[in-house]
């Protein structure tokens, strides 16, 4: 376990040394997403997001940021989830102080301009249409609205068309002020880490007051999430000849005991082209260009998704060739070397990626906001290199069950009853 340095504010602060790479990457998260928003700043951590780019006491214009980073190659951006909102920059090493100074500047100087907020709110209706208009990235929305329904993870990261409208200036200083702080906030700064790191950061950072933030948190747990005779349904009527499908089936949270044999039931069902899913219903039956499964989660609850692009006319027998390969999953389990082919896919897919100083920040910084417990990526292997067939089978058991299904489509359908026809298989 990995345990994090404190600034003199309390701010935390994980140095994550890479070998062999002279990039560095500074991080910064905060413990706010969408699903701790009041109806009034529905949307706000995102849009709060997107004005902390738009110009700083230091750098007043959004070109002054772009320059000062791109000058030096830096690669740079920020992230929106449900449960928190991050910033980085990934730059050479020596410039590292550079990337600390301006996420500063722009996390606690930014200017929040009312004319960069009505700018911005054009900028992101056009980003809610962009994934609206996107079957591929709004059937994922969808499956989340009918997942979630009726709590907070269920409504979107963006906000509504309305919420967007009528959010403003006094709503989103008042909403940062109660969570941009030093408590709620890790920094993280991994690859090649200059000796004078924790000086710089106090700095900048550490210079930071202390606030005080009183948002309850929504919790929620699988065995809580309730049942039901059919699927939730969200769907989106679009006149296609290929149909995007997702199910989804909600699990345990991130670090339950459980989270290894689930990523390890994801990868053997969906997982990459070796997986059952796509043998069975793109190589053997030519249904489908792409089809996947996934598990993700947050600390409460999560979510296990199969997804697929389909063509409308042979949809309901591709979803009977989804549904049977879960239930076999389900009833047979799987094979011991199906099971070592993925324990050695992960292990050597995640030591891949974690030579790039990105990986490795987001890594640490995930788990130190949402779990405040980091475990090495070798704690992480381990848990994976113990999982048995047995547990595979029993969470397929737990978790793939159609009473708690969840069901997403962006097609020709305009009603519930219609989609509900065209798919006997899920009646």
């Amino acid at each position: 376990m990995l345990e994090p340095k404190k600034l003199k504010n309390g701010m935390r602060v994980h140095l994550v040394p890479v070998l062999g790479t002279t990039a560095t990457t500074v991080m910064v998260l905060v413990d706010v997403g969408s699903r701790r928003e009041p109806d009034e700043v529905w949307g706000g951590a995102h849009f709060l997001e997107h004005l902390c780019f738009k110009g700083t006491k230091k750098y007043p214009k959004t070109k002054d940021i772009s320059s000062l980073l791109d000058r030096y190659g830096a690669q740079y951006n920020a992230f929106t989830g449900k449960d928190l909102t991050a910033y980085y920059v990934k730059i050479e090493g020596g410039k590292t102080k550079i990337a600390i100074d301006l996420l500063y500047e722009m996390l606690f100087q930014s200017l929040h301009r009312p004319k960069d907020l009505e700018q911005e709110r054009k900028v992101i209706l056009e980003e809610f249409k962009m994934y609206e208009e996107n079957p591929l990235m709004h059937v994922d929305d969808l499956l989340e609205r009918a997942l979630y329904r009726g709590t907070r993870l269920g409504k979107d990261i963006i906000g509504s068309k309305k919420s967007l409208a009528s959010m403003t200036r006094a709503d989103l200083l008042k909403f940062r002020a109660a969570h941009y702080e030093p408590s709620q906030m890790v920094v993280v700064v991994a690859g090649a880490i200059p000796e004078t790191i924790m000086k710089t950061l106090e700095g900048s950072f550490g210079k930071v007051a202390t606030g005080k933030n009183e948002t309850k948190k929504e919790e929620l747990t699988l065995e809580t999430y309730g049942t039901s005779s059919e699927p939730r349904i969200e769907r989106q009527y679009k006149k296609l000849e290929q149909i995007q499908v997702g199910i989804a089936y909600p699990t345990f949270g991130r670090d339950h005991k459980d989270s290894a044999a689930l990523g390890m039931l994801s990868y053997i069902l969906g997982g990459s082209m070796s997986s059952r899913l796509f043998l069975e219903v793109r190589e053997r039956h030519g249904l489908c260009y792409f089809v996947r499964a996934e598990a993700d989660g947050f600390k409460d609850i999560g979510s296990f998704t199969i997804r697929a692009g389909l063509d409308a006319a042979r949809l309901p027998e591709a979803l009977k060739v989804i549904f049977a390969e879960v239930e076999k999953i389900k009833s047979k389990g799987v094979s011991a070397e199906e099971l070592a082919f993925a324990k050695d896919h992960i292990a050597g897919a995640t030591k891949l990626a974690f030579e790039d100083s990105f990986a490795q920040a987001e890594f640490v910084g995930r788990q130190e906001i949402m779990l405040g417990d980091v475990k090495t990526i070798e704690e992480k292997l381990k848990k994976i290199r113990a999982v048995t067939k047995e547990d595979v089978k029993r969470v397929a058991k737990l978790i793939l069950t159609p009473e708690r299904m969840s069901l997403a489509v962006v097609g020709p359908y305009k009603t519930d009853a219609a989609l509900r026809e065209a798919l006997p298989v899920i009646k």
